[in-house]
């Protein structure tokens, strides 16, 4: 591109200096012409004026020589006349008297515009005119007193001095004035020579300026044919250049008519001849839709500026095609206005590629699963709408980043197992641990897919992951049920067993107290007695855990049950454990035996008052509220229906993950040995789950536990057929 453009710039250069050398030629043949012609004209006046010159010279020595002659014939007429006294000698003397005063007269005129000829003749007129007079009035004397009066008036010194005195000054002019011609003649002849080598010199320089400027102009002419070759040859190589190129380039007048269009443009215009198109409207194949937003953009170009527009078209077969034009303006060098050069693109594939991929993307984006697609730099390059609704970012947010950073805290030899898995085989699926947005841990089951492109290199990989943390806690509830049922069936044996045990050494006491009545016997009796029953009453709660005691079943209210629980924690527990109880008075009933659901709770405080052996604080409270359908996903045990809500709360010492897996196994306790036997919670839900409930716990190391018992709410019809007596009782408490 450089050197096309250096070239482009030595032939601008060259081209200037042509011009500029063809110029200074012109300007100056010019001065030359100019010049020459000044030296011409001047030398042209100057013969003029020497030829006039020499010419009124010559007339003026022709007028003295005449006035010369003619006084001489006056006088001799005269003198004729005084001796003959003859009248033509009278009138030849009459006729030289007046010829010599209108020579005098044009004399005059002749030498009106020179000083010194007029000054000569004011001495000369006065001359010959006395002198005129002399002969007149001899004439005079002649006439009156004869010959000889008039020959002594001739023989007088004094006339004759006179006349020689007028021809002298004539003869001394005329010498002058003779010697003036000849100086002129010689300075015409000098003037004409030098005019004519002047002529010739100047006829050279302009035939050389004539060969010159030929030369010039046929060097000229030539390097406008080769340049117009050149064109013709450009031009050619150009068409073939548009017309080889694979995208439509038209040219479009101001008035949206098309001037140019190359072979691809045809193609797409569905016709074989430019004829077709050149000079008609370009808007004709343009889809009616798109011909506002043409015009607007063609309006543009033509006002100088540039411009991209998307557009559809309709060839003369009817082929629709999508079209991407980027237009730029040529300016027309006639008249410094603007055309329209456009270079139009096909984009159907592309238009169809993009709505694939849109409906793809909604595709994707209706999907409820996180998908996402990264590099081999791990860089995210897609984030769908499902991994926006499982992780908390937007796509915006992410997209660009490493995705290490963004879902890991660190890397673990399962992610390290997955990424080379997937890089040898071309997929991997297994769990994965991720951070959300707000840094919450979730466990999903992740896919990979390795994506390669047409040679085969690795491109990018596109993971699709799940959240499985609901099915995982459904899985160990689950498992937690079926443990528990097992351990409940082995209890149920077990219970069995002991009470046929325990019935005959019950029995066995009884008989031998009535046999022993002494003080000491009895007592003993008693214990043995007492610690009988306490056995019996712990196989009954393992009974009642492992096969659901049914008991009499009524509506219960719960919001009086609750008041009495706050009474006893009020009355028996530590002043240290404060309560705090919200019970609300528009509890909805629950249908169920209250002895047992009075058990559940009291289990639940008692245990919240072990968690706190130095004091907290012990909240009880309750609500009506209804569970849907994905509340009801997250717990095995629940049903979609409406609830009421029992929360026991506590600030006691807490439960690790570990231990809240086992708090309701039988037998299974925290507490020391002697103060717990570990089938509370565990009858407890029992007893919940026989009332069709289940319960929630959330416990934090230190900072306290939350039970809450979900106890299904009763129908309107069970709540409206209690009797008025019934109310009053459990309104008693």
């Amino acid at each position: 591109m450089e050197v096309i453009c250096g070239r482009k710039g030595e032939r601008m250069v060259k081209k200037w200096y042509r011009v500029q050398k063809l110029k200074a030629i012109f300007v100056l043949a010019l001065a030359v012409v100019f010049t020459n012609a000044v030296v011409s004209y001047s030398n042209t006046v100057k013969l003029i004026h020497n030829q006039q010159w020499m010419t009124s010279s010559y007339e003026v020595i022709t007028q003295v020589e005449s006035i010369q002659s003619l006084l001489k014939d006056t006088e001799t007429a005269q003198r004729n006349y005084l001796i003959t006294a003859d009248a033509d000698d009278l009138k030849t003397y009459l006729a030289a008297y007046q010829q010599t005063n209108r020579n005098i007269q044009i004399l005059s005129k002749l030498t009106a515009e020179n000083h010194q000829k007029q000054q000569w003749i004011s001495w000369l007129e006065p001359k010959i005119s006395s002198r005129l007079n002399i002969l007149q009035q001899e004439i005079y004397l002649r006439q009156s007193q004869g010959f000889a009066a008039v020959r002594q008036r001739i023989l007088s010194e004094k006339d004759n001095q006179s006349s020689k005195q007028i021809q002298q000054l004539i003869h001394d002019s005329l010498e002058v004035e003779q010697n003036l011609l000849q100086q002129g003649m010689q300075q015409a002849q000098a003037s004409s020579q030098k005019a004519i080598v002047t002529f010739f010199i100047a006829a050279i320089v302009d035939l050389v300026l004539v060969a010159l400027l030929y030369d010039l102009l046929w060097r000229y002419i030539r390097q406008l044919q080769q340049t117009e070759l050149a064109l013709r040859q450009s031009e050619n190589r150009l068409r073939a250049m548009i017309d080889a190129e694979p995208e439509c380039i038209n040219l479009i007048a101001r008035d949206g008519t098309l001037l140019e269009i190359n072979a691809e443009g045809l193609a797409m215009m569905e016709v074989e001849s430019p004829d077709v198109l050149i000079g008609k409207p370009i808007y004709a194949v343009i889809v009616p839709e798109y011909r506002a937003a043409f015009a607007d953009l063609h309006q543009s170009i033509c006002q100088g500026n540039k411009g991209t527009l998307e557009f559809e078209i309709v060839g003369f077969k009817g082929t629709r095609r999508y079209m991407e034009t980027y237009a730029v303006p040529l300016r027309n060098e006639s008249d410094g206005t603007f055309i329209h050069l456009a270079l139009m693109r096909d984009i159907t594939q592309q238009k169809q590629a993009e709505q694939k991929i849109r409906e793809q993307g909604l595709l994707l984006d209706v999907s409820t699963e996180g998908i996402l697609v990264r590099n081999i730099h791990n860089q995210i390059l897609f984030w769908n709408q499902g991994a926006e609704r499982l992780y908390g970012w937007k796509a915006e947010e992410v997209v660009g980043k490493n995705v290490l950073q963004i879902l890991y805290k660190d890397i673990s030899p399962q992610l390290e197992d997955a990424y080379l898995k997937v890089m040898n085989t071309g997929e991997w699926r297994g769990e994965l641990h991720q951070l959300t947005k707000e840094g919450r841990v979730i466990i999903v089951e992740s896919r990979w897919m390795l994506i390669r492109d047409d040679n085969g290199q690795t491109k990018s990989i596109l993971s699709v992951n799940t959240e499985i943390k609901q099915q995982k806690q459904l899985e160990a509830q689950l498992l937690r049920s079926q443990r528990l049922e097992s351990i409940g069936t082995l209890a149920g044996g077990i219970v069995h067993d002991l009470n046929n045990i325990l019935s005959p050494i019950l029995m066995s006491v009884q008989l031998l107290q009535k046999k022993l009545p002494d003080s000491q016997s009895q007592q003993i009796l008693q214990t043995l007695e007492n610690n009988v029953k306490r056995g019996a009453n712990l196989l009954k709660q393992v009974l009642s855990f492992a096969r659901g005691v049914e008991g009499k079943r009524t509506i219960v209210q719960i919001q009086p049950l609750m008041a009495e629980i706050e009474q006893i924690i009020t009355q028996t527990f530590p002043k240290s454990i404060i309560c705090q109880a919200d019970i609300p008075k528009n509890l909805w009933y629950v249908r169920g035996d209250i002895t047992q659901i009075h058990q559940v709770l009291i289990n639940l405080v008692v245990n919240a008052r072990d968690a706190m052996p130095n004091g907290g604080i012990l909240r009880i409270a309750a609500e009506n509220l209804v569970i849907g359908e994905h509340s009801a996903q997250i717990n095995i045990d629940a049903k979609v229906g409406s609830y009421v809500a029992i929360v026991v709360t506590d600030t006691g010492m807490g439960m690790s993950s570990k231990v809240q897996q086992r708090i309701f196994e039988p037998f299974f306790t925290t507490k020391d040995v002697g103060k717990g036997t570990g089938l509370g919670l565990s009858t407890a839900l029992g007893i919940i789950k026989n009332h069709g409930g289940f319960v929630n716990v959330y416990s934090q190391v230190g900072r306290g536990t939350q039970f809450t018992v979900y106890l299904p709410a009763s129908t309107f019809r069970d709540t409206h057929s209690l009797s008025p007596e019934l109310e009053s009782v459990m309104g008693d408490g």
